[in-house]
């Protein structure tokens, strides 16, 4: 059974998307404050948080840091949304959570990040915001596409090719400071545009990674994920 505590609000308004919170092994707990939210995960040691960086009494940056500094409760994934600035991105990165969502909130993408922190533990998890092109390629037919964010355990990425959960692919791309990477990656979750011309959105897991390419992208993350 995986569990997760979401702020009141955002629960509201993900609630009527058919997704994984529907299913009978997920067990959702919903919080109006963080001081909530710190409280239910005391007592159920959740997998999963999701809630706001500003929010009345106790910030997101202070229930982070709260968590992270107790043994017994760090070991969950955080997703905190905020404002889309600089500052608030920076905000999130020092509070340490894995992942950040910026407003206006787009909620099938939103549940493709929850779900994909659900799945795999919450080192592995930690997502580094980025923007950056890839060239890709499916059965030698090339795509371009533009990733929104990396872990070590993949990217999440927008394109306008059409491709299907649990094909697979090669993707070339360059981390900053880094040589060009290229991996073979397996589609985990698609998210189709509800409106013509936009691109869709994928989850994709890295498979058979060189040792080059593993240790240039580990290098990345272990420098943008360090704890300050």
């Amino acid at each position: 059974m995986k569990k997760i505590i979401i702020a009141a609000d955002m629960y509201e308004a993900l609630r009527k998307e058919r997704s994984f919170l529907n299913r009978s092994d997920i067990k959702t707990f919903t919080a109006v404050t963080n001081e909530e939210v710190l409280a239910i995960h005391k007592a159920e040691k959740a997998d999963l948080i999701v809630t706001g960086l500003d929010t009345p009494l106790m910030n997101g940056e202070t229930l982070c840091s709260l968590i992270r500094e107790d043994q017994d409760l760090s070991g969950v994934s955080m997703l905190i949304v905020c404002s889309n600035t600089p500052s608030d991105h920076e905000r999130c990165l020092r509070c340490r959570a894995n992942a950040f969502f910026s407003i206006p909130i787009n909620n099938p993408v939103l549940l493709q990040e929850m779900y994909q922190l659900l799945q795999v533990s919450p080192r592995m998890s930690c997502r580094i915001p980025i923007s950056m092109k890839i060239d890709g390629a499916l059965r030698k037919m090339p795509f371009t596409a533009h990733i929104e964010n990396i872990s070590i355990s993949g990217i999440l990425f927008r394109t306008a090719a059409y491709l299907s959960e649990g094909d697979t692919i090669t993707c070339t791309f360059s981390l900053p400071g880094s040589s060009r990477v290229t991996a073979n990656a397996e589609i985990v979750r698609v998210v189709e545009s509800k409106r013509k011309k936009e691109p869709h959105v994928y989850g994709v897991r890295f498979i058979d990674l060189s040792p080059e390419s593993l240790s240039a992208i580990e290098a990345f993350f272990e420098k943008e994920c360090q704890p300050v």
